[in-house]
């Protein structure tokens, strides 16, 4: 079931109140459905919140704005971001659920607007799984990250998302203070069955904590 908030078609599906929320975030040209499979592996019982992003490339559903490949439009990314971060807000006193359960998992497009909310505004959203993401900003400072914690599953071969970005982007998070794992494959702009074996473990030891 869909629903609409601050400017999302969204899914919500409730879940354990012992297990985290977590907030799927597509990749390119997906919608709200397309990661509700990969949710369920990573953490079954878990809530679901799933936006659709709000951008259109040519039809094809984004969270923020790029000028080409690889390119961000930064005025837009930056507006998206802390729309986003109302979203989890809303969301938390909509669905009546404290925003430090949720735990972000994207990727791609999805990936890299959940790093701008974390190092934004991470207050909004502390811990991320993501999947094949790059630096979608340089922070002017680094960014208060005390406690935040970070999965990076990246691909050696991944020709859209350059390895020494994930490693820029595993530094900022260290340069914050937050813990990080970074995991690569052996792989391109696709994910594996290690990608979600590693996050799961990943996660479950974050639920342990």
């Amino acid at each position: 079931m869909s629903d609409v908030l601050s400017g999302y078609t969204y899914r919500w599906e409730p879940g354990d109140d012992d297990k985290p929320v977590l907030l799927l975030l597509h990749g390119t040209g997906g919608d709200e459905n397309d990661l509700v499979p990969l949710g369920d592996l990573l953490a079954p019982g878990a809530a679901i919140l799933s936006p659709r992003g709000n951008v259109s490339e040519n039809g094809a559903p984004r969270f923020f704005r790029r000028l080409a490949e690889g390119v961000f439009d930064m005025p837009d990314l930056h507006a998206r971001t802390a729309q986003l971060a109302e979203f989890i807000r809303e969301s938390a006193g909509k669905h009546e659920f404290d925003v430090s359960r949720v735990v972000a998992v994207g990727f791609s497009n999805g990936a890299n607007i959940a790093a701008s909310v974390m190092l934004a505004q991470p207050g909004s959203l502390q811990r991320g799984i993501l999947f094949r993401a790059m630096v979608p900003f340089e922070p002017p400072q680094p960014a208060q990250l005390a406690g935040s914690r970070v999965f990076l599953g990246q691909g050696r071969t991944d020709p859209m998302m350059p390895p020494a970005s994930a490693e820029r982007l595993a530094g900022i998070f260290r340069e914050g203070g937050a813990s990080v794992t970074l995991a690569w494959q052996p792989a391109g702009h696709v994910l594996t069955r290690a990608d979600v074996e590693l996050a799961k473990e990943w996660l479950k030891d974050d639920d342990s904590r």
